[in-house]
């Protein structure tokens, strides 16, 4: 049964203001990689905080002890090479829990986006319409790159500075709690004002992702469709859409650095009060002789190394908004189940040999759209050769998805060697069947190499021998490079008839016992389409073939014709059987036909 595909603005709103914490807690349980080694790089974590507390510790000493009161070179000097010796571990375990970080991050990264890759490639054709190209790209690419990047350089640097701030109050307390009160006396009001910002910045910061997700639409839409922008004219209409949306996604953008900045600032400025509060309360309190000389110029080391947790939080926090606004994007597209899925170890092996076709009661309709089939039932036997024909829009081509489970019927079910489609495994499925495009699409890539994507293993020998199968040797002998000829991304330095005629090449190689051809030969010239013709004759023997057909000569050769005519079967039989009624569907169809190719 098909399913409408659920957008982000069509979920609950409980799910899509799902906490902080709670997307957090579920992309990391994405991540399971992310705790191999978590001990260690803690451990080092440890080491590297507790190094940068002892440095003012030390000071303190040597100012009391090797100073004030006379100076002592021997204790100034233990205090120099203690100190000395402290910055090179605390160096050292921040450079080596820094490593391992970027390592485990890397790995666990990359298997969440393999993960999201390969959710997005078994969504079903309908999903994929249904959200822009570019914007699910995003989710792949900028926005795993946003989890990254706080991973690195936030998650752990949010964890440490955390760590710091611990062990630097217990030892301010230490040195004196007045002056501790101090300093929190002006942290906490900044510390309110920040936490509301933050809110306000998640917001901010999901929509600059939502944004910087259809800038790429828009921009990967205008390069894609370039020809035709060109050819009718309306650069300039293209540029004022790509400078819309580009100046949204600056807005969102600056809107966000705004709250941003605005959390910055009041951490500086609780910061100068901090410092402030510190020199005035301190020098009185060392007026009354409860505290020395080396232990103010210790805490004030100390409130350094507590003022800049607090603002590198506050930038680490920016960037944790921004992560978790992608890792929600992350998360919506791995929430959505497909709906048309892989039975896996549960489902069915297609039986061996000839295949056999039942549409049994099916119906299908786009989501939110009229049926575009009504209750078609009909059987295709065993090696038969089976044209569909029908006017534009007439559901003829759902013939050929729902026969390829590329979608599937919302009501009844398709049946191939009496096994529902819906059961049969995947890779039997696809081994068993293929489907040839009207676009004829092809990957950037050699046209031998996009031939033997069906079977890895051919050599070229074994290709230029199918080319030959096929009556193309002359064609292919005619390319700059024959086999190496590249063919371009999308296959565009083809034309879309040899584009076709590579992809006819790949499929006949895949030998499969049921080929469906999808208007396959629409873009090819008519002396290549009778030469292609005499050779598929040939190729369709002994294996079950639907062609979706739109010049009407592929259906002459066929066994059997197919009429479709607005979402019904309404005529079945061969050609010549057809034409005899000369007002029947296929009759004028064949008329209008025959028309348009004098």
């Amino acid at each position: 049964m098909s399913t409408a595909p659920t957008t982000e603005a069509e979920r609950p709103a409980d799910e899509r203001s799902e906490s902080t914490w709670g997307t957090l807690r579920r992309g990391l349980a994405l991540s399971p990689e992310l705790k191999v080694g978590l001990a260690g790089t803690l451990a080092l974590a440890l080491v590297y905080m507790v190094g940068r507390v002892a440095v003012p510790v030390a000071v303190q000493r040597g100012i009391d002890h090797g100073i004030v009161g006379g100076l002592d070179l021997d204790v100034v000097w233990t205090v120099v090479v203690i100190t000395a010796a402290v910055l090179v571990v605390t160096t050292t375990c921040g450079y080596l829990m820094m490593r391992r970080l970027f390592t485990v991050s890397e790995t666990a990264l990359a298997n969440v986006r393999t993960r999201a890759f390969r959710h997005v490639h078994d969504l079903s054709m309908l999903h994929q319409q249904s959200e822009r190209r570019g914007s699910l790209v995003s989710r792949v690419t900028s926005d795993v790159d946003q989890i990254t990047q706080f991973l690195q350089w936030g998650g752990v640097i949010l964890l440490v500075n955390l760590g710091q701030l611990v062990v630097t109050t217990a030892v301010m307390l230490a040195y004196s709690w007045q002056l501790t009160l101090v300093v929190y006396a002006a942290f906490a009001p900044a510390v309110l004002v920040i936490r509301l910002l933050q809110r306000r910045l998640a917001g901010a910061y999901a929509t600059v992702r939502q944004r910087t997700g259809a800038l790429l639409g828009t921009i990967g839409e205008s390069v894609v469709g370039a020809p035709v922008i060109r050819a009718y004219g309306i650069a300039g209409r293209t540029e004022r859409r790509l400078d819309g949306a580009i100046e949204r996604q600056r807005e969102a953008q600056q809107r966000a650095i705004r709250i941003s900045i605005l959390g910055s600032s009041v951490g500086e400025l609780a910061a100068g009060l901090a410092l402030a509060g510190v020199v005035v309360v301190g020098v009185s309190l060392g007026v009354d002789r409860t505290l020395s000389i080396g232990q103010l110029t210790a805490f004030l080391f100390l409130v350094t190394l507590f003022i800049q947790p607090v603002q590198i939080a506050t930038e680490v926090l920016n960037e944790a908004q921004n992560a978790i606004a992608g890792w929600r994007r992350v998360l919506d597209v791995l929430d959505v189940a497909p709906d048309v899925a892989d039975p896996g170890e549960q489902g069915r092996e297609l039986p061996p040999g000839p295949v056999d076709v039942r549409f049994a009661n099916v119906g299908f309709a786009y989501p939110g759209g009229p049926p575009v089939l009504h209750d078609v039932t009909l059987d295709i036997p065993a090696k038969s050769r089976v044209a569909v024909v029908g006017e534009t829009g007439s559901g003829k081509t759902t013939f050929a998805k729902l026969l390829t489970r590329l979608m599937d019927p919302t009501t009844g079910s398709v049946l191939l060697s009496g096994v529902p489609l819906d059961q049969v495994r995947f890779d039997s499925l696809r081994s068993r069947v293929v489907m040839v495009p009207q676009d004829g699409f092809l990957f950037d890539a050699t046209v031998g190499e996009n031939v033997r994507f069906a079977r890895p293993e051919l050599t070229d020998e074994q290709l230029t021998a199918a080319f030959t199968e096929l009556g193309l040797a002359d064609w292919l002998d005619g390319l700059p490079s024959g086999l190496a000829t590249p063919v371009g991304e999308r296959g565009e330095a083809l034309s879309v008839g040899e584009r076709q005629l590579v992809a006819l090449a790949r499929a006949y190689v895949a030998d499969p016992d049921l080929l469906v051809l999808d208007e396959a030969t629409s873009a090819v010239d008519p002396a290549t389409e009778v030469r292609l013709q005499r050779t598929l004759d040939a190729v369709t023997r002994g294996r079950t073939t639907l062609a979706i057909a739109h010049r009407l000569s592929t259906a002459q050769s066929a066994d059997e014709v197919i009429v479709v005519d607005r979402g019904r079967v309404v005529q079945r039989g061969p050609h010549e059987d057809l034409l005899k009624d000369p007002d029947s569907v296929y009759a004028l169809l064949y008329a209008s036909w025959l028309e348009q190719t004098r």
